[in-house]
């Protein structure tokens, strides 16, 4: 049995029922791969994620024998992968797969019964908001040769856009991309507070930070900073920092940013 895209059909497992895997799963049987069996530290969710996918089971518990798969996905929080892989009687040779931007693959070495792998999608998973799959960054590592084969086999069945990357190369992207995401994200929280201070709607600022976005991704973002720092606008500062008054952290963070951006200059 094969895919539409004639890529072959795996068997898959996945550890975990959060943000991820609840995206991730539908995603997987889409691409013609069957998910066998899901297992989460609390039932109610494996259940929860398991209903609407044909044929996955359940684990109430990880009791070996763990049901057969070609790759075993751990969609747990980073500081869940070693213990689960401590915890789990894994099926000798199998290919057992984090997700995690920052993690390495040396974490496998302490389980040398298994192969490991990475396969890292670069994207914001939030309950409600549903993920374009085939435009998502995915990156690949593995231990070996083989292993490697199997996991862009399955990357290229979900998405357009797949790399090889090393653990040092992908921390750095995880880091990249919490600057992007992240710290954006709350900084146009701030911002939504500020305005909400003031009495002011947060459409506002739809079209300035849409063409924020815009321009980054067009060129060199910071060839096209603009503003009080840039502008080393003393005056315009102080009242910034003044308004601020009641929010000291956040005053704290603008003179940071502000320094920030100058030493760019």
């Amino acid at each position: 049995m094969e895919t539409s895209a004639s890529v072959p059909v795996l068997r898959i497992g996945i550890f975990g029922a959060g943000r991820v895997a609840r995206h991730l799963a539908p995603a997987l049987v889409a691409a013609g791969h069957q998910v066998v069996f899901v297992w989460n530290r609390r039932l109610a969710p494996a259940q929860a994620l398991a209903a609407p996918l044909p044929g996955t089971l359940v684990l109430p518990a990880l009791t070996p024998p763990l049901p057969p798969a070609d790759v075993y996905l751990l969609a747990v929080p980073d500081a869940a992968v070693a213990p689960l892989l401590a915890a789990a009687a894994w099926p000798a040779g199998a290919l057992v797969v984090h997700l995690a931007g920052a993690l390495p693959l040396s974490v496998f070495e302490a389980q040398p019964a298994v192969r490991g792998g990475v396969l890292y999608p670069l994207q914001t998973f939030s309950p409600g908001r549903d993920i374009d799959w085939p435009t998502v960054p995915l990156c690949v590592e593995a231990g070996d040769a083989a292993s490697e084969a199997t996991l862009l086999q399955l990357a290229h069945s979900l998405s357009r856009h797949v790399r090889r990357l090393d653990s040092a190369q992908r921390l750095k992207l995880h880091v990249a991309a919490v600057f992007a995401n992240n710290f954006t994200n709350h900084l146009l929280g701030i911002a939504d507070a500020l305005l909400a201070e003031a009495a002011l709607p947060p459409e506002l600022l739809a079209p300035l930070v849409r063409e924020t976005v815009d321009k980054a991704l067009a060129h060199p973002p910071f060839t096209v900073q603009t503003g009080p720092a840039v502008r080393r606008d003393a005056p315009t500062l102080a009242a910034h920092t003044a308004a601020l008054a009641a929010h000291p952290a956040w005053q704290t963070l603008y003179a940071q940013l502000t320094a920030s951006i100058q030493a760019q200059l």
